[in-house]
């Protein structure tokens, strides 16, 4: 676990001679093997995630084996990876969750891929960690089943539940339960790699702050109910990473106004696919790019 860090409030200037002390006790009483150290000194990467992280339908195929995962040629980790200089391992994969870190995944029906957290070592450098949606149908239960109803005949006036609600309360219950999950997802990377920067990387808002389109396909007693529910998932990863001393990477505030309905602003699709530009409910590439400058401005500030 990387040891939190000393920030200094804004106000008036220190004196130089105490900047100088400021300086050596910041950087001399923090036994940390991983803590302060600059991006030139970060080798090694290892991505985790799903569909999110892996960038499934933004454009063509990684090369390798991660194309069985919906990995993306250029995916954030690979822009990362390639903007900092670093050897990357993307154990990504579409439909994971947070069990997959220490579980195998079945992929394209007989298709092996390994627990993730098996890709990440002792030397790991930089970590980046990305599960939720596909926990305890989560993303399902805040937009597909409200979108499944608005295409049926019967337009019922609110929103179905499904698998969350199988097995907790209700959303609330849900999201404390992920959250509790990712913290101990995190809590294995930071056990396998005790020296690497772990950051945890949230998800983009599809639904619009306020107002309604027809992108998203949603019934328009869906929209409160998504919001609410989506903004509960990214508060519980937030937590998690707080709790577990990670840093939080926080693509949900970033993307506010690029929604799905944000039209040539939108990072994220609505409810149709766009076959090379972006699955159903999943990020265009220039969401991407986006969480990849997130994602690089997080290492420079670590």
């Amino acid at each position: 676990m990387r040891a939190a860090r000393t920030r200094f409030l804004p106000g008036a200037p220190l004196h130089p001679a105490l900047l100088l002390v400021v300086a050596a006790l910041i950087g001399g009483c923090d036994g940390s093997a991983g803590s302060g150290r600059h991006a030139a000194e970060l080798h090694t990467y290892v991505a985790l995630g799903d569909s999110y992280t892996a960038g499934s339908g933004t454009g063509p195929a990684a090369e390798g084996a991660g194309a069985e995962c919906g990995q993306a040629a250029h995916n954030y980790p690979r822009l990362v990876a390639a903007a900092l200089h670093l050897r990357l391992t993307d154990a990504s994969c579409a439909g994971a969750r947070t069990d997959n870190v220490l579980m195998s995944q079945t992929v394209n029906g007989d298709q092996p891929w390994p627990p993730q957290l098996d890709l990440v070592d002792h030397d790991t450098d930089l970590v980046t960690v990305s599960f939720g949606y596909n926990d305890l149908a989560y993303f399902i239960d805040a937009m597909i089943n409200c979108a499944s109803a608005a295409a049926s005949s019967s337009q019922p006036d609110s929103c179905p539940v499904g698998g969350a609600t199988d097995t907790v309360s209700d959303s609330e219950a849900a999201a404390a339960e992920i959250g509790r999950r990712l913290r101990s997802a995190v809590e294995q990377v930071q056990s396998r790699a005790p020296d690497a920067l772990v950051l945890v990387v949230g998800y983009p808002q599809p639904v619009p702050a306020e107002g309604h389109c027809a992108e998203l396909g949603l019934l328009d007693a869906g929209y409160d109910e998504a919001r609410r529910d989506l903004a509960r998932l990214d508060d519980a990863m937030r937590g998690a990473a707080e709790d577990a001393g990670a840093e939080y990477v926080d693509v949900f505030g970033a993307s506010k106004g690029h929604d799905a309905c944000a039209g040539a602003d939108a990072w994220v699709n609505g409810a149709t696919a766009q076959p090379g530009r972006a699955d159903a409910y999943h990020p265009f590439q220039v969401e991407q790019d986006a969480v990849a400058e997130l994602v690089e401005k997080a290492v420079a500030s670590s």
